[in-house]
């Protein structure tokens, strides 16, 4: 009898309180991802970022600012040099001698994904990524970094296929697999790691591009502020000014 009433109150727990439902495709997995944070996670920051190139053995420091959705500008060191970088309007602007002297469109993914994702309309980023080229039907669970997570756009086992990796827990993302842009047949690798949390949302404080399974940049940031306010002249190509939010 006593057995019994366990199994009851087992059964029954179990219904009341089901575990947490996998989502479907990538589609569900993105709209999870926004109603998770959305209204929670900062709508701006800025940090110092250390980048190495390890191919050319060389040390930058940039800083970025960020306006999410969609913006982050980069001023490069010396930062009185004028040399910036602007996304904004799916396009991408680089300034030389404070000059705009390029232009053109570009939806940066990692933006997307690793921020975009929590402020913008889940139709928006859902355009954007089927633009970009994921297939979003295919979704599936693995484990990254000794977390679980879910992966969209490839098939276990398939590492040239375009896909990203979630956090299955804290719903980030950590990896990003796509073909080189460059048409060489080369697999470019993003991660980020070393999540540490920010206001209501959470920062990668490192960064680390592989080509073909080879760490050649690394990106390591400091003095990160979530929600510092900031000018929108700051993310304006035509009112470039310098040099950027640096004190």
């Amino acid at each position: 009898m006593l057995a019994l009433l366990l199994l009851s109150l087992v059964t029954s727990s179990s219904a009341i309180s089901p575990g947490p439902t996998a989502p479907a495709d990538g589609e569900a997995l993105i709209r999870s991802m926004y109603e998770r944070y959305q209204g929670k996670w900062y709508r701006t920051m800025t940090f110092v970022q250390t980048t190495t190139d390890l191919r050319k053995n060389t040390k930058e420091t940039w800083y970025e600012a960020a306006r999410i959705p969609g913006i982050l500008r980069i001023d490069i060191e010396p930062v009185d040099s004028g040399k910036t970088l602007l996304f904004r309007n799916d396009s991408i602007y680089q300034f030389q001698g404070g000059q705009l002297k390029a232009s053109a469109p570009f939806v940066h993914p990692l933006m997307v994904l690793g921020f975009d994702v929590y402020a913008d309309t889940p139709d928006r980023t859902l355009a954007k990524l089927k633009g970009i080229g994921f297939d979003l039907s295919k979704i599936r669970e693995d484990t990254w970094q000794g977390r679980p997570v879910y992966v969209v756009g490839a098939a276990k086992g398939d590492t040239t296929a375009r896909q990203f990796w979630i956090d299955r827990e804290r719903l980030v993302f950590v990896r990003l697999l796509e073909p080189s842009r460059s048409g060489n047949g080369a697999i470019v690798e993003t991660q980020f790691n070393k999540y540490q949390p920010l206001g209501n949302g959470w920062i990668s404080v490192e960064v680390r591009f592989s080509v073909n399974g080879q760490t050649v940049t690394t990106e390591e940031y400091a003095n990160v502020k979530g929600d510092p306010p900031l000018p929108d002249e700051l993310f304006d190509p035509s009112k470039y000014g310098k040099p950027g939010w640096v004190e």
